[in-house]
């Protein structure tokens, strides 16, 4: 049950407060913000969203190589390189357990998606349908179109259907989908009432602390009771507080302890 003292009018507080370019830094959605094409930056961010999981300053480091490797136009780059390009292209780079090898299958994806539906936008909406109450039917059948090659790389790449919350393809809608100040957006025909929450244990945390649920797995199920949830204050955009929220704890400046004595000053 969602604790009395979680309100529109709280959450609307912490998002005017955080949700600007000020508190962009530290995390991968900066990186996205030099590309003015939307080409450009869907590619930028399926690379930023692939590579968001460890430490967010070693993330913000591997994005940007991989970036500069690219150029001024990562469409391009993607367009015109075979696999045996992108193997060469990235030969060394390690983000963790991933390497040039990984990352070069996700590009390949990119490309091959390209090449039939002229961007990731296009071939998202060939799987979405009106009818969807979430993205997660469309997200399916994009991350089978992206890992559709002989060999793909699916931990990078994981499809809802196997029941996991697919915290960095969420996020990767949420920038392509939003545009406010911090999300740059882009995309267009997909809805952002559709979005469902990026849910990873440190978002986990803080929806169980605010009573969003009480599950205990962070999986597909979890994430989806806590966007209905999210749903009730902002019905048209569900994730429209993420970010926000995802700071707390995340900055030495925003305090989760501080927000939530302020709910429960309210009840």
């Amino acid at each position: 049950m969602i604790k009395p003292g979680v309100t529109r009018e709280i959450l609307e507080e912490l998002y005017s407060r955080l949700n600007t370019r000020e508190y962009a830094h530290p995390d991968p959605v900066e990186l996205l913000y030099q590309y003015e094409g939307v080409q450009d930056r869907e590619i930028a961010a399926i690379i930023a969203s692939s590579l968001a999981y460890g430490n967010v300053k070693q993330i913000l480091k591997s994005v940007t190589s991989v970036l500069q490797v690219m150029g001024k136009s990562p469409y391009e780059f993607v367009r015109r390189s075979s696999n045996h390009d992108l193997e060469d292209a990235f030969t060394g780079f390690k983000h963790r357990f991933t390497d040039g090898h990984d990352l070069s299958l996700v590009l390949a994806g990119a490309r091959s998606v390209i090449e039939r539906h002229g961007s990731l936008n296009n071939c998202f909406l060939s799987g979405l349908h009106r009818s969807d109450e979430t993205v997660i039917p469309g997200l399916s059948a994009f991350v089978a179109q992206l890992a559709g090659g002989p060999v793909s790389c699916t931990y990078l790449m994981p499809s809802p259907a196997g029941g996991s919350a697919c915290k960095r393809l969420n996020l990767f809608l949420r920038w392509m989908v939003r545009a406010d100040n911090v999300d740059p957006g882009g995309w267009e025909g997909v809805q952002a009432s559709k979005l469902v929450v990026p849910l990873d244990t440190h978002m986990h945390r803080i929806c169980m602390e605010l009573g969003l649920t009480e599950r205990k797995q962070a999986n597909l199920r979890t994430a989806l009771e806590i966007t209905d949830g999210f749903r009730k204050f902002a019905p048209d955009d569900p994730v429209r507080y993420d970010f926000a929220l995802t700071r707390l704890g995340i900055r030495t400046d925003v305090s989760l302890s501080d927000f939530l004595g302020r709910i429960d000053e309210t009840q």
